[in-house]
């Protein structure tokens, strides 16, 4: 066969061929059709049984993607197979790409075809297919830029709860368009082509190893964060989080750190990240990294810096052995619960794993805290870190926006980005930014936007006002990143006006004000970009904050981050909006601001709303109902409102309709049980671990009576098992004799404390000295039920006690 073929008919039959014969399946199709989808079903579900990595990207663009071919989707059976769909927001999507690789062979098609049968079959039709060794650069480049495609922001995983969504918008959109979808419904696909804008050629950044003959000396803050991570391996951790606010060298920190380990992958998730991580390496322990990214594979070096969308994919990860690495660390840690992470972090078996972020919150509705198993070795936050000096302190505006959010629709995790840019590119809400900025601005500023559009509206105003400004997108094609920043440092230009690429890994310490001419929609990114302008520089004495604060979701309760916590002054009421910061800094805020500040609070939905609307997010995450533990991990909302609001998790999924007819009777039969072990206080994880080993003995059987004897290995081997169980509940004077196993002393400490702590004056458990259990039947049509429920909230309180426990202990010695 050609390198390179055309074809104009029967591309189904090269296809299903390419499938056969592919380890690693991606498809990029810009509208997939149910016929499509059938035509190629058994193929792909061949290729799923031989362990084939299967990923499916579509779009939304004008609806013509058909909720049935999703579902049909959706019933290919394995664990190697991820469809998303990407939310365009009414912007063309087109592409249509069919991606193919074994080991060192694969193929590309691109051309005009669409997932649908005529498409594959009898319609007019050009694809070229590429065979990989036609271009190895052009291939490896596709498989890059199809995995950032695919894990972008914009787009979500299909599962059956974001199908319903979709299903919903999908008939909502036909119903509006009657005569358009008349027409459409007669052909089983359409063309519509539109060309793309050329991609933004990546910054060259110059790569070369140097040797420095200055000895790098680790600051204050790395020192102390150095301690506490050598104190964390000392008690047996292997995984630990680092929360060190932007400006304070985390990077270099973790270089200090790799001293001590041979072999060292660092995983970023962008290229300026990995290069400015490979330099500070090379300064620090003084040999030569490679990069792993891209076209650009240089896997021989002792220090390997890895774009996580490049490692991620399978037949890159699988090239490496599993204890390849020593240490492995990875940086902006918050993206680590997302699948692509999780799948490099999951596969290697590293000495120690470390995770470095200026922003622990959750984040994609993660939780990050439990990949390190709770360990924060260290933390100090922006605030602290400017109140002990080491950040410029700050001043910041509050300005009234005037946009009404309330009439923009929310989509989960942001605002429509159309409805919302018809109303930012308005001439007069510009004025009234550039008059705010006029009056408080410094010398060099980086203004954060919501979209392209509106970067490029407000340079253009701010520039036919004279001011010196430039926008710096991924669409930016006229000037570089570098020479953006260069031109902002030496004066040439006033503001930068971006999206979102100085969130993370690019640092311009020069600036001195922040422009926020967008919503607050993450309080993550929110964080991040306060950052941007809080590094120490010459001069520089503060960073002014221009924020515009309207009705939008986050406005009140994203003051908090600049709230000083350790001021003894500060209202202990949580309905004072605006914050009291360090005596370093200012806050100020227009009268508009705290009237709507204060009707926001009065207007804000009830926690029980917030927490409904919170689950319902998680389930559509997930796909189907979450667990008591999911909805924890999962969820943006702190999950102990569960308990305070509804008494428990499960009377809250009674409450909003979420139990099953016989689920609802369980609940209501048992409830006094299930609110016990929902409340048990928990000095210690001991009554849990019981419960976990009597639910050990299945549905049937787990109310009934057992002895200490019977329950005494499962206890001990449970904090055995794990080296921060046995730190945090088992390393008492008392207990730590107990490491070797002790029969007679564990019995006597499972009589002491958590059989005698359970019985209550509720009645429903006994323990008599001898035999421990229930004091109530469960009827035989109840069991599974009961024993699913008892099992959840157990799982959960002791997930929480272990990581609250572990975060807590590890605070102390900061």
């Amino acid at each position: 066969m050609e390198d390179i073929t055309l074809y104009t008919n029967n591309l189904h039959k090269q296809i299903k061929e390419d499938i056969r014969q592919s380890s690693t399946i991606y498809i990029l199709s810009s509208f997939i059709m149910k016929s499509g989808v059938d035509v190629i079903f058994d193929s792909l579900q061949d290729a799923l049984k031989q362990g084939a990595d299967i990923k499916i990207l579509t779009g939304d663009y004008l609806y013509v993607t058909q909720p049935n071919a999703l579902v049909r989707l959706l019933e290919l059976e394995g664990d190697n197979i991820e469809i998303r769909l990407w939310r365009s927001n009414g912007i063309a999507f087109h592409p249509k790409t069919y991606i193919f690789k074994h080991r060192e062979e694969g193929a590309i098609i691109v051309g005009s075809s669409n997932l649908s049968r005529s498409a594959f079959t009898s319609g007019v039709e050009w694809n070229l297919r590429m065979q990989r060794r036609a271009s190895q650069h052009t291939f490896d480049e596709a498989i890059d830029l199809f995995i950032e495609s695919f894990y972008d922001d914009q787009t979500i995983a299909i599962n059956a709860e974001t199908l319903k969504r979709y299903q919903n918008d999908y008939n909502q959109f036909r119903a509006k368009n009657t005569d358009l979808m008349a027409t459409w419904t007669k052909r089983e696909e359409i063309e519509l082509t539109l060309p793309t804008d050329e991609q933004e050629s990546s910054n060259q950044v110059q790569d070369s190893f140097k040797t420095y003959e200055t000895k790098l000396e680790p600051r204050q803050a790395q020192n102390e964060a150095l301690e506490e991570l050598h104190s964390t391996i000392e008690e047996d951790y292997n995984k630990a989080m680092v929360v060190m606010a932007t400006g304070l060298g985390k990077t270099y920190l973790a270089a200090f750190f790799a001293k001590r380990f041979k072999k060292i992958l660092f995983i970023a998730h962008r290229e300026e990240i990995l290069k400015q991580a490979k330099k500070s390496f090379e300064q620090v322990l003084h040999k030569k990294g490679g990069l792993y990214y891209a076209s650009e594979k240089n896997k021989n070096h002792d220090m390997l810096f890895a774009s996580i969308f490049t490692l991620s994919i399978q037949d890159h990860l699988h090239q490496f052995d599993l204890n390849e690495f020593d240490l492995i660390v990875v940086d902006e840690f918050h993206h680590a619960a997302a699948k692509s992470y999780t799948k490099v972090i999951d596969y290697f078996n590293p000495e120690f794993l470390l995770g470095l972020t200026a922003t622990p919150e959750r984040t994609d509705g993660q939780d990050v805290f439990a990949i390190c198993d709770g360990n924060v070795a260290y933390e100090i936050t922006f605030i602290e870190a400017i109140q002990r000096g080491w950040l410029t302190p700050f001043s910041y505006y509050g300005i009234k926006d005037d946009i009404d959010y309330s009439q923009i629709r929310w989509l989960g995790n942001k605002y429509d980005q159309h409805e919302l840019t018809l109303q930012q590119l308005q001439t007069d809400r510009a004025s009234k930014i550039y008059d705010k900025w006029t009056q408080y601005k410094q010398s060099r500023t980086l203004a954060f936007c919501s979209s392209i559009q509106q970067a490029e509206f407000l340079a253009n105003y701010f520039t036919n006002k004279g001011a010196l400004a430039i926008t710096l997108t991924s669409k930016t094609k006229d000037i570089s990143r570098a020479e953006a920043i260069r031109m902002l440092e030496s004066g040439e230009i006033e503001i930068i006006f971006t999206v979102d690429l100085f969130n993370e890994g690019v640092d311009i310490p020069s600036v001195d004000t922040l422009l926020f001419a967008r919503p607050t929609e993450s309080l993550v990114v929110f964080t991040q970009q306060i950052g941007r302008g809080l590094r120490k520089f010459a001069g520089k004495e503060t960073c002014v904050i221009i924020d515009l604060i309207g009705n939008y979701r986050h406005a009140d309760t994203k003051l908090q981050v600049f709230a000083d916590k350790e001021n003894p002054d500060k209202p202990k009421s949580t309905r004072n909006p605006v914050p009291i910061v360090p005596e370093v800094c200012d806050i100020h805020f227009e009268t508009e601001v705290i009237d709507l500040l204060n009707e926001l609070q009065k207007k804000r939905s009830s926690r029980k709303e917030r927490l409904f609307h919170d689950y319902l997010a998680v389930k559509e995450n997930l796909g189907r109902r979450p667990t008591y533990k999911e909805a924890h991990l999962y969820g943006n909302i702190n999950s102990k409102e569960y308990l305070q609001a509804f008494g428990g998790y499960f009377s809250f999924l009674q409450e909003y309709g979420e139990l099953s007819i016989h689920e609802k009777e369980v609940y209501q039969s048992y409830y006094q049980w299930l609110a016990k072990v929902e409340k048990e206080q928990m000095s210690k994880s001991y009554k849990m671990v019981v419960l976990q080993y009597l639910l050990e003995k299945g549905p049937e059987d787990w109310f009934k009576p057992v002895t200490p004897i019977d329950i005494a290995p499962f206890f001990h081997k449970f904090y055995m098992e794990k080296e921060y169980r046995k730190q945090i509940d088992f390393s008492n004077k008392n207990t730590k004799k107990l490491w070797d196993y002790n029969e007679k002393g564990i019995i006597k400490l499972l009589s002491d404390m958590p059989l005698s702590k359970w019985v209550g004056k509720d009645d429903l458990v006994f323990f008599d000295g001898d035999q421990f259990g229930m004091n109530f039947e469960v009827d035989k049509e109840d069991q599974e039920s009961l024993y699913k429920m008892t099992q959840q909230i157990s799982e959960y309180k002791l997930h929480v006690y272990f990581e609250r426990k572990g975060v807590k202990e590890k605070s102390r010695l900061i």
